[in-house]
């Protein structure tokens, strides 16, 4: 598999989940449009690395621009909100329990 090769959505956003083991979760974003923001609060903590594209997300009241290469740790249960986002961007996401982190 390449991360680079995709077949991005018409519209919208897909998740598709690369590797899952107990609660560590890989997943590969492929983002197209947004119809407006889009709220997020995950239960467990998330790292992201912005792969290609550009993205703003507000969180904790912050304005935070990201371009291709860019990375972003979320503690886990922190509202994040994705107010736009540019045709063709491509996410990596690594999700996992805090609690086993140590």
């Amino acid at each position: 598999m390449n991360l680079f090769e995709a077949a991005f959505p018409e519209t919208g956003e897909r998740f598709e989940i690369l590797h899952r083991c107990g609660d560590l979760e890989i997943v590969r974003i492929l983002s197209t449009s947004l119809d407006g923001p889009k709220e997020f609060c995950d239960e467990r903590d998330e790292w992201v690395v912005l792969m290609r594209g550009a993205a703003t997300l507000v969180i904790e009241g912050r304005e935070l621009h990201l371009r291709a290469g860019d990375t972003l740790f979320i503690p886990a249960n922190t509202p994040h909100t994705l107010t736009s986002i540019a045709a063709g961007s491509l996410w990596l996401a690594i999700h996992y329990d805090p609690k086993r982190c140590g």
